[in-house]
This record gives C-alpha cells, structure tokens and sequence, in this order.
C-alpha cells in the first residue's frame, strides 16, 4: 500500500461505498419521512450542479498544486459530506429534528460533496495519465474506474449487512475509509510531484470548446444523463413496479450490485484481458446501453430486468473507460488535469437534469423514462460513428506508441 495509485484506487473504492449506498438508501428513507420524489431528486441534482462546476477547477488547480494535494481535499470533503448527509434523516426519524429543516440540512450536506468531493477525481485520472503510457492508458483507466465500481457493489452489500446492527454505522465506516485514503495518499506521493507544469500559458489554452475536448464532453453528457435517469429512477421504479417481490430493500440493493459487477467484468473483458479498440468500445457500448433500456422497459418480471441491468453494466464498462481515455490521449501532458477535469464536469450533468425532466417523465408513466433514454443513447451512437474524431479514435491498450 506503499504506491501512490494503489491509494488512489483506495480513495475511489471509499468514495464508491460511500456513494452507492447513499443511493438506495436516502431515496426511499427521504420519502418515507415526507420528501416528494422531485424533492429526493434536488437533492441530488443541486450536488450535481456544485460538482459540475468546481470540477474544472479542480482539474486545474490538480495541474497547478500537484495532483496529492488536490486528492486529498476531495477525499477530506467526501468524508465529511457522508456523514453531513445522513444525520439529519435519522434525526428527524427520531423526532430530534423537526421535519422542516430535512430538505435544507440534506441539500447541505449532498453540497460538500459536490463544491470539495469534485476534487478527487479530476486528480486521480491526471496522476493515472502522467505515470502511464499511451499504449496503456485504457487499460490503466478502466482499473482505476473498476475501484470505484468495486466500492459501488460493495457498498450495498457491506452497508445492508452493518445497516441491520445500526442505521450510522455504515456511514460512519465509510467516511473513515475516505480519511485513511486521505492520509495514505499524502504519505506515499513524492513531495516534488513533477507533473505539476509551471507554464500557466499552457495549461490555460485547452478549453471545453476545442475540436479535441467538447465531441468527448457530449457524449459523456448523454451517458450521464441516462446513468443518473436509471440511479435515482431504480428504487423507485423496483418498488412501484415489482412491489410484490419481498424484502423489496434487498432486491433494490442486489439490482446496483449486479450493474457494479457487471460493468467491471466488462473493463476487464474489453481492455484487460481482450483489449478492443477505444472508437469499438464508444459504439459497442453505447449500443448496448441503448438496448438495455428497452429491455428494462419490456421487463414482465424481476429476473428479466436483473438482465436488462446487467446488460446494461456491459456497456458502460465499455464506454467509460474508452471515452476518459480517448479525451486523455488526444491532450498534451500539461493538459491531463484540465481535461480530467472538464469530464468531471460535465458527468453530473445527469443528476442536475433528473428533477426537471426524468422525474416528470418518470410520474407520468415509469417505462417511457427507459425509452426516453434509449432514443438518447441512439442519438449519442449515431454522433459517435457519424463524428471523425470520435469514429478513427483507435487507440487501446494492444497498440503501441
């Protein structure tokens, strides 16, 4: 645990605990004590517009201050946003709290997360592009992204489980995870990071608007979009559709698990074990999604949605990565941070667009949500194998320099 990377994997792993089981719990605990869907979804969607918007300069200040410094600070926000999160919910269930402060204190505390926890991701994947090769660069992206996926997976599994003996627990735990992978992170980087650039007048001439940087920023968007539509639409939709399944939290849980597990075989499949092509993977992938949401529209029964999910985990596994590593490979070394950085922005675009317009979409009739997203996808995959940037974009982790 002595390698830089291996305590950023680390730091991701925590913050995918943390960030998943916030996800099948809050929604349905916030509405049980009185929030309306919308209300759920704001909550989120404000984080969203707060990341959004600090995640560039993150981006940037991790080109400028180091990529440990700026790791470390998302982490230290994160950690605090857990626990900032989920103590006015049990307060008020406890009748400690009074129900009107419930919106406020839980947008506040979703808020560190989005204005400090934005930071760590950013640095992470720069730190990734500085140390690895270009040929590889796929390869070491995807790992990177399975360790938050990882933590996706086991944060429903572990969480349920410590849930059961106390309801803070699991929050507590995983906000300590975050503060160890802070303090790991700040003891194992080099105190002279060399890939922090002293030139300023080049890092700040890579704009989102460059012909290298916004074909990647559009698609990432309509992904997020969709991503984000699917997250905070399944606990929901599980509950309002299959309400006759028991132990109907366990079924919400296994459904994130079963997308966690199945995006990471994906990575490992298509650019670990079998590398494919980047430009393949945005089309494969972006295909599948597609596919996956008029599975899931279609789905008569649990098991068959259990498929549409997995289907689904296959194709982001394949986009995400090839997409993080197509925008890299198209930046100079002084720019790795900035570009991390403006992906970083544009990701939560999906959580700030959920209230306005999935949520409606979803009240007045769940499965045309899917659909929805589907035609999406379609438009996305269409761009993709239409735009040349993106169609002759080849690299993977096979190809040498």
């Amino acid at each position: 645990m002595n390698k830089p990377s291996t305590w950023l994997k680390f730091g991701l792993f925590s913050v995918g605990l943390g960030q998943s089981f916030a996800f099948v719990l809050v929604p349905p605990l916030a509405r049980d004590l009185g929030l309306s869907v919308v209300e759920t979804a704001t909550i989120f969607s404000i984080s969203a517009v707060a990341w959004a918007l600090t995640s560039g300069s993150w981006g940037r200040a991790s080109d400028r201050y180091g990529r440990r410094n700026i790791a470390v600070i998302g982490l230290i926000g994160y950690s605090i946003s857990i626990i900032a999160l989920i103590t006015p919910l049990f307060l008020v269930e406890k009748n400690i709290l009074s129900f009107v402060y419930l919106l406020p204190l839980l947008i506040l505390g979703r808020l560190i997360n989005g204005l400090i926890g934005s930071a760590t991701r950013p640095a992470a994947f720069a730190y990734v592009a500085d140390t690895s090769n270009r040929s590889k660069r796929t390869k070491k992206f995807a790992r990177l992204e399975s360790s938050f996926l990882i933590g996706t997976i086991m944060g429903p599994m572990v969480g349920g489980f410590l849930f059961l003996y106390s309801k803070s627990l699991p929050f507590y735990l995983f906000s300590l995870c975050g503060f160890i992978a802070a303090i790991g992170i700040f003891i194992s980087f080099p105190k002279n990071n060399s890939f922090v650039t002293k030139t300023e007048k080049v890092v700040d001439k890579l704009s989102y608007k460059d012909k290298s940087v916004w074909p990647f920023l559009l698609i990432a968007a309509l992904a997020s979009f969709c991503q984000a539509s699917l997250l905070q639409s399944i606990g929901f939709y599980i509950t309002d559709v299959f309400s006759n399944e028991k132990d109907l939290p366990l079924v919400i849980s296994l459904t994130f698990t079963l997308l966690s597990i199945s995006t990471v075989v994906s990575q490992y499949i298509f650019t670990d074990l079998k590398p494919v092509a980047n430009n393949k993977l945005l089309i494969y992938g972006t295909f599948l999604i597609s596919i996956s949401y008029i599975f899931a529209a279609f789905s008569s029964s649990i098991a068959l949605f259990y498929l549409a999910i997995m289907v689904n985990g296959f194709g982001s596994g394949m986009f995400r990565p090839a997409n993080a590593s197509s925008l890299s490979l198209a930046q100079t070394p002084d720019n790795q941070g900035k570009a991390a950085g403006y992906l970083g922005s544009v990701m939560p675009i999906g959580h700030i667009l959920v209230p306005i317009i999935a949520m409606p979409i979803y009240q007045y009739q769940p499965e045309y949500l899917f659909f929805f997203s589907a035609s999406l996808c379609f438009i996305s995959l269409l761009f993709i194998i239409g735009h040349p940037i993106l169609r002759n974009h080849e690299q993977a982790s096979v190809i040498t320099d």
